[in-house]
């Protein structure tokens, strides 16, 4: 049996990700384009797919010329917080986002719920699992959460390989969060 291979890559950073403001279409803050850096760390022989947003076609753009975009991988709808920022829901909208961050079914937004979202990118997984190879896959934090989470369900323990020289970062600051090191593109260049 052929395996599936799937390398989830969050796209690079944005000026909304900075300020903490419910993301728009908006471009990334710098660009790599030219390195060699990511073509180098992902053979030919994959596939490589991204959301439709700009942020991700821009960042898939660095690995080359062949991102193919794949709407399963668009981020969470942000209903009517698009664009707003964190700070300000926190005081115009404290309840709903207290809902939202605490129900996964609520969606006090008007937008997509975190259960929703969860079942459109465990759908996805589903058909990815039926195509051997390797996919490569630009997308949003908020994706590759709910694919995590996807996996990690069940007898998580099993599920979890660890490479030799593997680092995890885990931060309480209230509570525990896994934080995944994103590449240093300075020394990239």
């Amino acid at each position: 049996m052929q395996s599936s291979r799937l390398t989830l890559i969050c796209h690079a950073r944005t000026v909304a990700q900075k300020l903490a403001i419910f993301p728009t279409d908006e471009p990334v803050e710098n660009s790599c384009q030219g390195t060699d850096f990511f073509p180098a760390r992902f053979s030919a022989a994959r596939r490589l797919i991204c959301g439709p947003e700009l942020r991700t076609r821009q960042t898939a753009a660095w690995f080359g010329a062949d991102a193919q975009v794949e709407r399963a991988l668009r981020d969470c709808d942000w209903g009517r917080w698009q664009g707003r920022t964190l700070k300000d829901l926190q005081a115009s909208e404290a309840d709903a986002l207290q809902r939202w961050l605490s129900d996964p079914q609520a969606a006090p937004h008007g937008g997509e719920s975190v259960a929703q979202l969860r079942a459109r990118v465990a759908n996805w997984l589903c058909e990815v699992q039926l195509n051997p190879g390797h996919v490569v896959a630009v997308t949003h934090p908020y994706v590759m959460r709910a694919a995590l989470l996807h996996v990690m369900q069940g007898a998580a323990f099993n599920a979890i390989d660890v490479e030799p020289l593997s680092t995890i970062e885990l931060q309480f600051n209230g509570l525990w969060r896994l934080r995944l090191p994103g590449a240093d593109l300075q020394g990239a260049r």
